[in-house]
């Protein structure tokens, strides 16, 4: 049987486990493995997922994912995210959409916190968007705002996802984490001039508070900032002895675990109890990320052994005679519809072991290819009749959002993401310039 075809069956079975319900990491290893073994033995079967296992075990920066998930959900169990809303909910209230622009920067804050997404979702759906209904905030705008900001979440370092592509892509997390700043906040910031000229331009839509409501004491303004920018102070000491070269990234993680582990202490809310949810949830997802990780290092080696990648890049540049753009753009469009039934791991593990060599091959940066990947996946994310997202939000929002809300509240914010995603791809130095000179620095 041709190598290529060996190569269809191998991932049209894999699909196929997927669409059936299959874990994401049984499905990949599961046809990895049965492929090793009907290829090369018994013994080249064996070998691969062992020496895939002890490839993953080797790799130091691993260690960072457990210390910035703790970290994470230490923050998020001792109800500082709370302290956060409250902040902007007092500082940011006079203003035409005040609160939503403040649900944006919370989101930020919260991505700083926990690298991802759906932490993002579950906290903006349950604290932030009982509030701006409350308080009059159109439904389908703010519905809009919560998913937008939870985008954010593997993009803002410490994202998790972005460790994941590091592995596969064998390209250095913190090049990718710095890569991820500079695209992550000027989305943020593209979120906020669209709500912003929105609620000048329709001011029912976001109504500032009520006097009674923003009348604060000062001394009760600037406590909330203290509480409030707790969580920022713990991401400078994590990352500032990072960016200056004074630390290694797995230093600075756990640097990062023991800030927000104190800084709960301090607050008096480090109870058994949080303790004891922070870790069960840090072993759960790490353990889940490490599964993913060794199916994909395997699914990737049968590939290659294969020939896969050589087959599909002369494909495309030989037979096909597409330009380099073009194949990267196809790659793109290949995620956003992947993104209607599959999360970000899952995609990325699947064609992973395809796209990156054959980015590489093409002569684009990887690290740049990183920070295309996760925001087109989290545009794949909102897109209807079927993204992640979507339905993520109609389990947790209020009944009075309905589906249609949903589906409608996300159309600008997609193409406030797809105008990011051109700007970054139009000028790669957005995500490769702060990487280039801090490591540039401290060498």
């Amino acid at each position: 049987m041709p190598y290529e075809l060996i190569a269809i069956l191998m991932f049209s079975t894999m699909m196929l486990m997927l669409l059936t319900g299959q874990r994401v990491f049984g499905a990949i290893g599961f046809v990895a493995v049965v492929a090793a073994l009907l290829l090369w033995g018994d013994r080249g079967g064996y070998d691969l997922g062992f020496s895939a296992a002890m490839k993953l075990m080797k790799w130091y920066p691993l260690l960072t994912l457990p210390m910035f998930i703790f970290m994470g959900y230490v923050l998020s169990e001792s109800r500082i995210a709370d302290d956060l809303y409250r902040m902007f909910h007092v500082w940011m209230g006079r203003l035409k959409g005040g609160l939503a622009i403040g649900t944006i920067l919370l989101m930020v804050l919260i991505s700083a916190m926990n690298g991802l997404s759906v932490a993002g979702m579950a906290i903006g759906a349950t604290i932030a968007l009982p509030e701006l209904l409350k308080r009059g905030y159109d439904k389908r705008m703010v519905t809009g705002v919560v998913q937008a900001g939870s985008s954010l979440g593997i993009l803002v370092p410490p994202s998790v996802v972005l460790v994941l592509y590091a592995m596969i892509a064998r390209q250095p997390v913190g090049q990718l984490w710095l890569a991820g700043i500079v695209p992550g906040l000027m989305m943020a910031a593209m979120f906020v001039i669209y709500i912003v000229i929105r609620c000048r331009w329709q001011p029912e839509l976001g109504p500032a508070l009520a006097p009674e409501e923003r009348d604060v004491p000062r001394a009760e303004k600037l406590r909330l900032l203290r509480a409030g920018l707790l969580p920022l102070g713990i991401f400078a000491v994590m990352m500032v002895p990072f960016v200056n070269g004074w630390t290694s990234l797995v230093e600075s993680s756990a640097i990062g675990a023991l800030a927000a582990f104190l800084a709960a202490v301090f607050k008096g809310r480090m109870t058994w109890e949080v303790f004891e949810t922070s870790v069960r949830s840090t072993l759960g997802i790490t353990c889940m990320f490490m599964w993913i990780i060794l199916a994909a290092l395997a699914f990737g080696a049968v590939f290659d052994g294969l020939g896969a990648v050589r087959a599909i890049e002369a494909l495309f540049t030989e037979r096909l005679d597409l330009n380099p753009w073009v194949i990267l753009i196809l790659m793109q469009l290949s995620f956003i519809v992947m993104g209607t039934f599959l999360d970000d791991t899952a995609m990325l593990v699947i064609v992973a072991p395809l796209y990156v060599p054959l980015v590489a091959e093409l002569g684009f940066d990887l690290i740049w290819y990183g920070v295309l990947y996760t925001i087109t996946t989290q545009i794949a994310y909102m897109t209807p009749p079927f993204g992640y997202n979507l339905f993520l939000m109609r389990a947790m929002a209020p009944p009075e959002i309905a589906l249609s809300d949903i589906y409608r509240s996300i159309i600008p914010f997609v193409l406030v993401m797809a105008t990011a995603l051109a700007i970054v791809m139009a000028v790669p130095e957005i995500a490769t310039w702060l990487p280039d000179y801090v490591y540039g620095l401290n060498e």
